[in-house]
This record gives C-alpha cells, sequence and structure tokens, in this order.
C-alpha cells in the first residue's frame, strides 16, 4: 500500500480476503512499515473478528481508530459520513468481510443472495460510500493452504473480491506443488486481470520465474496457431509477457467487438470467459488495428479468423503501455459456442 494519494476526498484502502486469510496480520504490518506513515488520522473499518486482534495501544500509536462493522447495512453513506464528521480521516482502511457482497459497496442494490444471509430484512438498504470518499486500492489476501476450497464452493465470492483488485497475495503456499501454484495463479489471474498475483511461503515471496507456466505452443516459432481451447492461455500469457510475443505472427478465432465512438481502424477480437461462474462472463481481448475499409465489413458480434502481430503501445486503457495487435488479415469464420474456462 502506498501513501501517494491522488484526487479530491478520503482515500480507502480495502483489504479483503476470507476468515482467517491473514488481512489483520497484512495491515498490522504495512501500518508498521515507515512508507505508510501518516501524521494524520486513519480511520480502520473491522467488518469481521478473526483470531488475530488488534492491539489498541499500537493503533493510538499510529493515530488509527478502530470502528467495527456488524452488518453490510452499516456501509450505508449517511453513517459513513457521520464516521467523517466525527472522527475527520486523513484516510481509511476496510478490514472486508468475504462473505459480503463487496459488489454492492460500489452503490448498487444488495444482491438476492446477500438479502437472503440478512434475512430477508426491510427495507431493502442500498449500501454505498460517500462521494467524498474514493476507493485508492483493493487489495486481496488470500490463504493458499485452503484455495482450492474456495475455488470449488466459494468462487463467485473470490470474483468479487478480485475484480477491482491491484494486488493479490497468495501467502501459506509451503505445502502446495508448483503444478497446484501455476493453476492457482492462472485463475486468480483470469478473475483479477488488474492484478498484480504475489505467492508466499515461510521464507517470504515466491519469485514468478521459479514457476514457469507451459505453454500448449513453440513460442520459438515465428507463426503460431492459437486453438480455441488455448485462447485463455495465450491472453493471460501475453497480458503478463507481452514481449514473448513482439513481432510474431498469431492467428486465432475470435467474436468482433466495436465499442462505442471506437476508431474505424480499430476493433477488439476476443472470446467471452468463464473466469468464476456462470452468471459472471468476461470478454477477453486486446486492441486491434486495422485497415478501416477491411474492417467495414464486420460488425460486433461476427466471429472472425484474425491473423495479428503484436506490438506494445502507451493505452488509455491499460493505465500504461499494453499489447495492441495489428491485423494482418481477417476473415469471416463459424462461431464457438463454448466459453473459454480457467
Amino acid at each position: 500500500m502506498g501513501e501517494n494519494y491522488q484526487g479530491d476526498g478520503i482515500p480507502v484502502f480495502l483489504i479483503n480476503g476470507f476468515l482467517e486469510s491473514g488481512k489483520t496480520s497484512f495491515i498490522q504490518y504495512t501500518m508498521n512499515q515507515e512508507y505508510f506513515q501518516t501524521n494524520g488520522n486513519t480511520l480502520l473499518l473491522i467488518c469481521e473478528e478473526g483470531e488475530k486482534e488488534y492491539d489498541p495501544i499500537e493503533l493510538a500509536k499510529l493515530h488509527t481508530t478502530p470502528i467495527y462493522m456488524k452488518d453490510i447495512t452499516d456501509f450505508q453513506e449517511e453513517k459513513l459520513r457521520k464516521l467523517t464528521d466525527t472522527y475527520k480521516p486523513e484516510r481509511i482502511l476496510i478490514e472486508w468481510n468475504g462473505m459480503w457482497n463487496q459488489d454492492d459497496l460500489y452503490g448498487g442494490p444488495m444482491s438476492e443472495a446477500v438479502l437472503s444471509e440478512q434475512q430477508n430484512r426491510e427495507p431493502k438498504y442500498t449500501v454505498s460510500m460517500p462521494k467524498e470518499w474514493f476507493l485508492y486500492q483493493v487489495i486481496t489476501i488470500v490463504d493458499g493452504s485452503t484455495l482450492k476450497m474456495y475455488l470449488s464452493n466459494m468462487r463467485s465470492f473470490l470474483g468479487q473480491m478480485l475484480r477491482n483488485a491491484e494486488l493479490c497475495i497468495v501467502n501459506r503456499c509451503d505445502n502446495l506443488s508448483n503444478e497446484e501454484m501455476i493453476d492457482y495463479r492462472r485463475k486468480l489471474r483470469a478473475m483479477g486481470q488488474n492484478a498484480m498475483i504475489m505467492l508466499e511461503d515461510k521464507n517470504g515471496e515466491i519469485p514468478q520465474s521459479a514457476l514457469p507456466e507451459e505453454l500448449p505452443y513453440d513460442l520459438n516459432q515465428e507463426k503460431i496457431a492459437i486453438a480455441d481451447t488455448d485462447y485463455g492461455t495465450w491472453f493471460l500469457d501475453c497480458m503478463d509477457n507481452p514481449e514473448r510475443y513482439l513481432g510474431k505472427e498469431l492467428s486465432f478465432t475470435a467474436m468482433v467487438l466495436k465499442r462505442k465512438n471506437m476508431p474505424e481502424d480499430e476493433f477488439i477480437p476476443g472470446r467471452m470467459a468463464m473466469t468464476c461462474c456462470a452468471q459472471d462472463m468476461s470478454f477477453l481481448g486486446f486492441i486491434c488495428k486495422g485497415n478501416k475499409d477491411m474492417l467495414s465489413a464486420f460488425s460486433t458480434r461476427d466471429w472472425v479468423k484474425v491473423t495479428v502481430k503484436v506490438a506494445l503501445e502507451e493505452r488509455e486503457e491499460y493505465h500504461g503501455v499494453g499489447p495492441v495487435l495489428k491485423l494482418v488479415d481477417i476473415v469471416r469464420t463459424g462461431e464457438i459456442s463454448e466459453p473459454v474456462n480457467f
């Protein structure tokens, strides 16, 4: 977590994860680091109580006031603004309850699943943050020793926690095989496409280079045909390691997406992917540039086979430099009915 805040208002650091994943330990460690020190007040909103507890004396030394949030309905704009008026915080930390629907925090109505868990109480509250609070950073903490269970049974909640995450730390990986860690990294990366994934054991961070993924195609070839079943693997690897593909000629089947107000010489060839559950589909694709006369014959939802070359460009979509495809050839083809799975 950093302290160079941008924007007007109060920065919010949201740390999420399931119970006993290590959220409290992470927050305590971070708050004691020099780079995270501040002279102003910090408001710490604690949404669940695990075995690890905060030391009130240590919190006082760090100018931090803990507030226990008993229910997701405590996150109403009026209630939260009263906390701001009372404690006048410079920043806000939220230790989020992994069983609460995080999507609700961004202003939407509570989901039916959450309402059921809240005993369908009336009225149906709208959960949101005050407008002067801005979400500065989302960090997800995952217990590697129990991740298999959560991927099998609570995948939709993981998807909510990772969707807006900037960083995902998978701790307690000591008893995991390399194959398990590579598989977990791929699945978490698909759910949190903007998140940096860090895996840790008792010795600290496990270098990414220690967990190379065996790709289903030969990177030494100048021309690579991406099989339909390998699209997801290629997409994630190209996102993380675009330099591997620079100058290479790639071919794959994809659906055309043309966004509103998109330049006539650009489109996005991609595939729908089931990253966490059937109700939560994502479109995976990179910006592609081509001849506008050639592209005028194709519309959104058309299926095509494209041949492209990978380049790197600074784009607003990436908030920096990212992969951009240069179109070599495009032909109409049949639909792939099955979504990408991870």
